[in-house]
């Protein structure tokens, strides 16, 4: 196992009168090559789980594994962790400090002992995976559109040759089309690297669309972890928690609501699409 949590909890101000219990006896095992979507109203834990997976949080009670290794144990190295386990926060553009683009990706690999040539070399194979212009590597990152600039930030992450790539909200604050261009460009890494990626989104039809397994946080536990499909059955259970599924989905109850037998799980236009022909063809039944 890739990741693991093993009865993590943990507390904010923890002995004081402003104790607040953030996550609750939480287990979990991520596999290696898995793309993940973890959802969750403001304030259900998740900001507080995911910066547990690289040691910028320590677990109050419980233990955090990376490849079978406590993460906390005293001769672990929890700043090699951080290369490996690679956490791009939202807004990362508000981590861009260097003159130039290029230089601002060569940053990480840099730290981790490369030459100037070889993380040189390692940024602009970065850039180019994010889909990033190479005539804007001399161009100071300050002067990019938000979209250029969250591809800047990612493509530092990437630099460092992540296992893991954990990225909240990468899509806050974009328009339609650049956050489509980011999620799209993030499932090609996915693709062609095969790293594990844990996507952090409020969007239902983002992870939907994106994620292979789905893992619900609220109050600080996990209520549901499954496919997509899976945890999107239990809409009417996500909307008591301040959560909803995608729109499809509630657009095939109500077609299966007027007689039409269509697949009331799916979640994406595709499926939804295929289902909803094969109903009209008379070939449809509910599932």
């Amino acid at each position: 196992m890739q990741l693991e949590l093993k009865n993590v909890s943990y507390t904010y101000g923890k002995g004081t009168v402003f104790e607040v219990n953030a996550l609750s006896n939480i287990d979990l095992a991520i596999e290696e090559g898995q793309f993940i979507g973890i959802i969750g109203h403001t304030g259900s834990g998740k900001s507080t789980l995911i910066q547990h997976f690289n040691a910028l949080m320590e677990p109050t009670e419980g233990k955090v594994l990376f490849e079978g290794e406590d993460i906390w144990g005293e001769k672990y190295d929890r700043r090699a962790l951080r290369s490996k386990v690679g956490l791009v926060f939202q807004y990362p553009e508000h981590q861009l400090f260097e003159t130039d683009v290029l230089t601002d990706v060569a940053f990480g690999p840099k730290n981790q002992g490369l030459s100037k040539e070889e993380a040189e070399a390692r940024a602009r194979e970065a850039l180019v995976q994010v889909g990033f212009p190479e005539k804007f590597y001399g161009h100071s990152p300050f002067e990019l559109s938000g979209g250029q600039k969250r591809r800047v930030a990612i493509a530092g992450v990437l630099a460092m040759n992540p296992k893991v790539l954990i990225l909240d909200e990468p899509t806050a604050g974009l328009d339609p089309k650049g956050r489509d261009e980011i999620l799209d460009q993030i499932s090609y890494l996915h693709d062609q690297r095969g790293i594990t990626i844990i996507l952090v989104s409020h969007s239902m039809e983002d992870v939907a669309r994106y994620a292979d397994r789905l893992i619900v946080v609220n109050d600080g536990r996990i209520p549901y972890d499954g496919t997509p499909r899976e945890v999107f059955a239990h809409y009417k259970e996500l909307e008591k928690i301040g959560l909803a599924a995608p729109q499809i989905t509630y657009i095939m109850h109500d077609l299966a609501a007027k007689g039409l037998p269509v697949d009331v799980q799916a979640t994406t236009i595709e499926e939804a699409k295929k289902s909803i022909l094969e109903a009209l063809a008379g070939k449809g039944a509910k599932r």
